[in-house]
């Protein structure tokens, strides 16, 4: 019985190497070899648990989609005040900064979605459980009359989401075009024209 959790553990710990050596170097910079050395074991020994790079890539994928999905799901799920939760909700789809390496994580390995169809299918995940989280938030906040949506609710809910990757993107580059407040500020804008609500 010890075997399989040795093996779960080496496979966590060569993500965390993989996703350590991504935030260092970027996706493109990164080898089998590099992320072995990061996780003190040889190559050979990685290729007993991942065949290649790209299903060691493929399951840093799925595991940063659902901490990240989880993590924006948690942030909201105790609070009542739907002005708050979009609030929330909205702070917690930005990088804090340049070095946040969760979303700069996502944002690298989204780039193999253009041609990747395994990865496309884990994006397209990633998108569409945001939106409904916001689609949640919405119906509840127009449900009890607080929010006057000029939308329909998915529609608003996908517009933020698009924001958000839009605006990540900008946050994570060396130099950004803009900061963290700024983008706060403008995805705040966007949602209360969309609600017909201030969350000021």
């Amino acid at each position: 019985m010890g075997r399989p959790k040795t093996q779960t553990d080496r496979r966590l710990t060569l993500v965390a190497a993989a996703e350590s050596m991504i935030a260092k170097r970027g996706l493109a910079g990164v080898t089998l070899r590099d992320v072995a050395n990061e996780a003190g074991m040889s190559s050979s020994a990685l290729l007993y648990y991942y065949p290649g790079l790209k299903d060691l890539l493929d399951d840093v994928q799925r595991k940063a989609v659902e901490r990240f999905c989880t993590i924006r799901a948690a942030s909201v799920a105790e609070i009542a005040d739907p002005r708050l939760r979009l609030k929330t909700m909205i702070e917690s789809g930005l990088p804090t900064d340049t070095d946040d390496q969760l979303c700069r994580l996502l944002l690298e390995l989204g780039a193999y979605s253009r041609s990747d169809a395994s990865y496309a299918a884990r994006h397209i995940t990633l998108f569409e459980r945001q939106v409904s989280i916001y689609v949640g938030i919405l119906e509840a906040g127009a449900a009890t009359g607080i929010f006057k949506l000029r939308a329909a609710s998915e529609t608003i809910a996908r517009s933020l989401v698009v924001l958000e990757d839009g605006l990540g993107l900008h946050l994570v580059n060396v130099v950004p075009a803009v900061d963290q407040p700024s983008a706060m500020a403008i995805l705040t804008s966007y949602a209360e024209l969309a609600t017909g609500c201030s969350l000021r």
